[in-house]
């Protein structure tokens, strides 16, 4: 027995205390792997083979991480992100790119996600104009709209095959039990004259609905429902303070809206609304009202439902991250919409990865060429919003072996004090 062996079990067993002190100290550390110290023995090369020969000690083959997955925890911030599963966020800056499972995120003054140490998450961005997620390439630095997303106005769009769909869409009941109106005989005992929007008897229903101009300027357009025969309604409007709509074509008659016998809809077609603006905005101001779904029954008016497709502007209230990666922004203006998607990245041997601290990893020779693609795609973990990992250590299991390599550490130590009183020995021999 030589010094070399103690001397190199002293020093394995200080590179274990050294991994497991590191682990203890980050077992609060989000997204933390921790590390295992790897050892050899050794033996002196020798061309001769001999059963008597013993070993040189022990050394310290590599110490490795270990990539298992850590406990989920729920937080407040939509922006943590923890991944279950495979892969690593990919993280970039103006000069590197690197990889990491922490997934503790914010916005930036400039809209970026960026992680704690300022770098920027990465992912496929949105193409607002396409309306789609621009895939492929290299992923891109993710930034959030915190601005103004822009107004839209009520409209119409064609529809596949022809027609349009409305930009105003209403379902009501209209009272079948009311009796029609006169506008064109005084004699008649049900003459009601020219419709006056402050004198209800010269209409029988009326509703109104908010609709936008491409300023994202809000107006207020009333319909006025007038039974004039059975089965037969009258429809007039009105767009903010202005008179009384006149035809949409002169010299016709005002559009009606009819029922058949059951109180189904028959004229379904949508009514074709247009005024002239003078604040700005496009002019004229024009979409169509769809009456589908209302209906004429024996039961009180009432509005059931009403829908349209413009919006004021808008600024980002908050978002939203779906377990694939959709980051969805959501606006002061009631609409949301998406903003990119997170991508995630995984090595064929993430033991090769480059430890570069702020749990950081970089990719190596080792490692492999990154794979980056979709969350919860190939090989790749699902993500959690809301939820951060946390660090996979062991605690009491590393109490534990920090109890066994500080025996192991004072074992060797007196393996060293035996060879020394053996040398004394041979020393004070006379």
């Amino acid at each position: 027995m030589g010094f070399q062996q103690g001397l190199s079990g002293l020093s394995v067993s200080s590179k274990s205390l050294d991994a497991i002190g590191n682990n203890i100290a980050n077992s609060s550390t989000v997204g933390f792997k921790q590390s295992r110290s790897e050892f050899a023995d050794m033996y002196a090369n020798s061309f001769a083979t001999s059963s008597t020969i013993t070993g040189m000690g022990g050394r310290t083959a590599a110490v490795t991480q270990q990539f298992g997955q850590g406990n989920i925890t729920s937080t407040s911030n939509p922006l943590d992100i923890a991944i279950t599963g495979n892969g690593f966020f990919r993280m970039v800056d103006d000069i590197s790119v690197s990889y990491t499972r922490n997934g503790q995120f914010q916005v930036d003054k400039e809209g970026y996600i960026v992680g704690a140490s300022g770098k920027k998450l990465t992912g496929w961005p949105y193409d607002i104009d396409a309306n789609t997620l621009k895939k492929g390439g290299t992923p891109s630095p993710l930034q959030l709209s915190v601005g103004n997303i822009g107004a839209k106005t009520t409209g119409w769009t064609e529809v596949a095959g022809g027609g349009v769909s409305a930009g105003l869409s209403l379902g009501m009941n209209l009272d079948a039990s009311q009796l029609p109106k006169d506008r064109t005989n005084p004699l008649a005992t049900n003459y009601v004259g020219a419709l006056n929007p402050a004198d209800p008897k010269t209409f029988t229903n009326s509703t109104s609905a908010k609709v936008y101009d491409s300023q994202g300027v809000e107006h207020n357009l009333t319909m006025y429902f007038t039974k004039t025969a059975p089965n037969t309604w009258e429809v007039r409007t009105r767009f903010d303070s202005d008179l009384v709509s006149v035809p949409n074509v002169a010299g016709l008659p005002y559009p009606d809206v009819t029922f058949d016998s059951n109180g189904k809809l028959v004229s379904n077609t949508p009514l074709a609304f247009s005024t002239a603006l003078t604040s700005g905005a496009t002019t004229p101001f024009a979409f169509h009202v769809s009456l589908d779904g209302t209906s004429q029954y024996g039961s009180p008016f009432g509005v059931n439902s009403i829908q349209q497709d413009g919006y004021p502007d808008g600024t980002l209230t908050g978002i939203s991250v779906s377990r694939d990666g959709v980051v969805q922004g959501k606006y002061s203006n009631g609409q949301s919409r998406p903003v990119g998607q997170v991508t995630l990245t995984n090595f064929a041997n993430v033991q090769g990865l480059q430890n570069l601290g702020d749990n950081r990893w970089a990719e190596t020779f080792t490692s492999g060429q990154p794979r980056t693609n979709d969350p919860g795609t190939s090989d790749l973990g699902a993500l959690q919003s809301a939820s951060v990992e946390d660090a996979n250590v062991d605690l009491t299991g590393e109490l534990v072996n920090l109890i066994t390599a500080q025996r192991t550490y004072q074992a060797n130590a007196q393996t060293i004090k035996a060879q020394d009183t053996i040398l004394q020995t041979i020393v004070n021999l006379r």
